[in-house]
């Protein structure tokens, strides 16, 4: 559950005193917890076409708070079913799927708009485990 919270700023102008009418109110709204972000990622995994979630292959979907030098959403690591040739006669790491709790929590302002945008990020970085690159999901209404 999303838990709003209100913080009131005065800006000061140059004598250091907050000039008149400069009461500044920001509201946000804090993250879900990592249990509730992991069961949503799993909700719009389990929404996936049934075709679909059998064709993936050794991939693992993980939640992350954030990534650690750039600002995503999401991020798709390995090899995509499109290029693995001889892929499987050694072992293999499975490929990772990571989602991004702390930047998807942040872009949104309910946990309605949470949920849609989990599932467009989720929906997105399979796509990459299946070959499809940002321009041609970007296309299709997907980036």
């Amino acid at each position: 559950m999303f838990t709003l919270r209100l913080i009131k700023c005065q800006a000061t102008g140059n004598s250091g005193e907050p000039p008149s009418g400069s009461v500044i109110t920001l509201w946000w709204v804090e993250p879900v917890d990592q249990g509730r972000f992991e069961a949503l990622v799993a909700q719009a995994i389990d929404a996936l076409p049934v075709d679909l979630a059998q064709m993936m292959d050794n991939v693992a979907v993980v939640v992350e708070d954030c990534h650690p030098t750039e600002d995503l959403l999401g991020l798709y690591e390995g090899i995509p079913l499109t290029q693995r040739g001889n892929y499987g006669v050694g072992f293999e790491m499975p490929d990772k799927i990571s989602i991004y709790r702390l930047a998807l929590c942040e872009m949104c302002s309910d946990e309605t708009e949470l949920v849609a945008e989990i599932e467009v990020t989720v929906v997105h970085e399979i796509a990459h485990h299946f070959g499809i690159d940002d321009e041609s999901l970007h296309l299709m209404g997907w980036g």
